[in-house]
């Protein structure tokens, strides 16, 4: 099997599932317990806080832990909205964000909130700039993705930090969960006050993940109970998945030191591979991309024909988002981005991890071009 679908979720390292198995059968108490058993649970939940925040450069106060990270981005820009309306009414985002922001955008549109969408250039690039032109007094939220999650272009995130420096009144959410582990951000030099990491985008497990909240910023809570999590996140901690997401990360940073001239290379050698076929148009640009996604379509084929095409020959990629895939929808990413309607509903993404070797992207660009050529020649049947 190749799989080349790690932006949809990634396979739990073993070591991952090993610390989870470990916690749950040994260190079961609740760590809001007073008794041995829940302490031993709470040692545990500070210890891998302790790691989240070292390996994010950043201090334990400002990890909370939370289910993934559609709950992340949720908890952080309802939370920022509600908590401090009566400076302001006025959001701004983007065209290409994640469906949890996005249609966390839309809720708060229904509650009275203005938003704006900031359109990308061609590439998926949206320049600091274009921000600043749209940026208002009342302007209390700026929500950017930093590496977008279909076709990989990275946003300049330090620059629109910058940016906002000069608006005081706003604060700034970055989503982080495709560049944790595989792009290099330092949330402090950006000037970030929340941003968004999941757990399972980096081998760690499913319902896992953790929300950076720079120390002084206060929120609303989603979720009223038993005030858990700083008083910002209720609900009992999943302190087995939480290790072992903390686990997670530590390998992931370790493999991206080892591995990541490997996976540059996969992805180096795929890319031209695919660039030489003619039905296909790339989408992802060379330039202020991040090295595991590649978004391309492919002229006169359906995306999920192709898809399964390819699974038949053991190799898994995927149409746009995994969140919207099934949806049979075209990609509002690429659409943003002014690709035709008929290619952005044709469009596959293939996205590596540091295991991805260039045998396989060989293996893959050969497989790729195969089935490209035999389904055109059946459409033309």
């Amino acid at each position: 099997m190749i799989y080349l679908d790690n932006s949809a979720t990634t396979k739990p390292y073993k070591e991952v599932l090993d610390s989870f198995l470990k916690v749950s059968e040994d260190f079961f108490g609740n760590p809001s317990s007073l008794h041995k058993i829940g302490g031993q649970a709470e040692k545990l939940l500070q210890q891998a806080r302790s790691q989240v925040a070292r390996l994010l450069n950043v201090k334990e106060a400002e990890i909370l832990f939370t289910s993934g990270g559609t709950e992340s981005n949720n908890l952080a820009v309802k939370g920022i909205a509600m908590a401090h309306r009566e400076r302001g009414r006025h959001i701004i985002t983007t065209s290409i964000e994640h469906a949890s922001i996005r249609n966390a955008m839309v809720q708060l549109e229904s509650l009275g909130f203005e938003i704006t969408y900031v359109k990308p250039d061609g590439n998926g690039f949206n320049s600091a700039d274009s921000i600043k032109r749209e940026m208002r007094d009342d302007t209390i939220l700026v929500s950017v993705i930093h590496v977008n999650n279909e076709v990989g272009t990275i946003q300049p995130v330090k620059e629109i930090g910058s940016l906002l420096k000069k608006y005081p009144k706003a604060f700034f959410h970055v989503d982080f969960v495709q560049g944790v582990g595989k792009v290099p951000l330092d949330f402090y030099e950006a000037g970030i006050h929340l941003s968004t990491i999941s757990g399972h985008k980096f081998h760690g497990l499913k319902g896992t993940g953790a929300l950076f909240i720079k120390e002084g910023v206060t929120l609303s809570p989603l979720f009223s109970g038993g005030n858990q999590e700083w008083k910002q996140r209720s609900g009992t901690e999943n302190v087995a998945g939480i290790v072992a997401m903390s686990k997670a990360l530590r390998m992931t940073f370790e493999h991206r030191k080892e591995n990541l001239n490997q996976m540059v290379a996969a992805m180096e050698t795929l890319r031209s591979g695919i660039s030489q076929i003619k039905e296909i148009t790339i989408h992802t640009p060379k330039e202020n991309s991040a090295p595991h996604i590649l978004n391309f379509s492919i002229h006169g084929l359906k995306a999920e024909t192709f898809v399964h095409a390819l699974e038949e020959k053991n190799i898994y990629v995927s149409t746009t988002s995994a969140c919207s895939s099934k949806k049979k929808a075209a990609s509002k990413t690429l659409l943003a981005m002014g690709v035709p309607l008929s290619e952005a509903e044709s469009a596959i993404r293939v996205s590596l991890t540091y295991s991805n070797t260039v045998e396989e992207a060989e293996i893959a660009a050969k497989a790729i071009a195969d089935t490209v050529k035999h389904l055109s020649e059946v459409v033309k049947k």
